[in-house]
């Protein structure tokens, strides 16, 4: 029988604090169990298990880093709507870095909780949206989002692992970056593609 007040989302909210507390996958069931005092037994009423956990964790993240970015980057277009969204997302990454993690890795969701998420799809639009503020289109789009995911991921991943011992300021560099990415945002080259067609 369930525990009284016990959710999926009480068990959701409950891994994800516990991610952030000592890494997405150094978390386990019995971890949680004993988060929420409860037997493991009673968590699989309402998760299927740890890859469904981790799953939802990621449905959890993608929601909260999207409106945060969402938040930042309303009523800005341009350097000021790329440096908004960076910043959140690295906001995000040091604060929660097990759901950010969640976020970045491969993890197999129930198809039915994916199509009721609307955290993932509005990170997509977001991103094309400001995007486009530098007039790019297909499929310069794409290749631009990719960029910028493998550039702030790149950038909060080394500085988590700490992969920057020189004496400069990782902020300082970050700051570099974002203005490095504004102007190649502004001048992207022109697509191999279309010249060969």
């Amino acid at each position: 029988m369930a525990r009284a007040g016990l959710t999926a989302e009480r068990v959701t909210i409950a891994g994800a604090e516990l991610a952030d507390e000592v890494g997405l996958d150094q978390m386990t069931m019995s971890q949680v169990a004993r988060r929420l005092g409860v037997k493991d037994a009673s968590l699989y009423t309402h998760v299927r298990g740890l890859e469904d956990l981790r799953g939802r964790i990621a449905l959890l993240a993608a929601d909260e880093k999207t409106i945060r970015i969402a938040e930042a980057t309303s009523g800005r277009a341009g350097k000021d709507a790329l440096v908004a969204f960076a910043d959140a997302w690295r906001e995000y990454a040091h604060e929660h870095p097990g759901r950010y993690m969640a976020t970045q890795t491969s993890i197999r969701i129930a198809p039915e909780l994916a199509a009721k998420a609307a955290g993932p799809r509005r990170a997509v639009e977001l991103t094309y949206g400001m995007l486009r503020g530098y007039g790019l289109t297909e499929p310069d789009l794409t290749d631009a989002v990719r960029l910028l995911r493998s550039t702030f991921h790149g950038f909060v991943a080394l500085e988590a692992a700490g992969g920057f011992a020189h004496e400069r300021s990782p902020q300082q560099s970050w700051v570099r970056a974002l203005d490095a990415l504004h102007i190649l945002l502004e001048h992207w080259p022109p697509s191999r593609e279309r010249d060969s067609a």
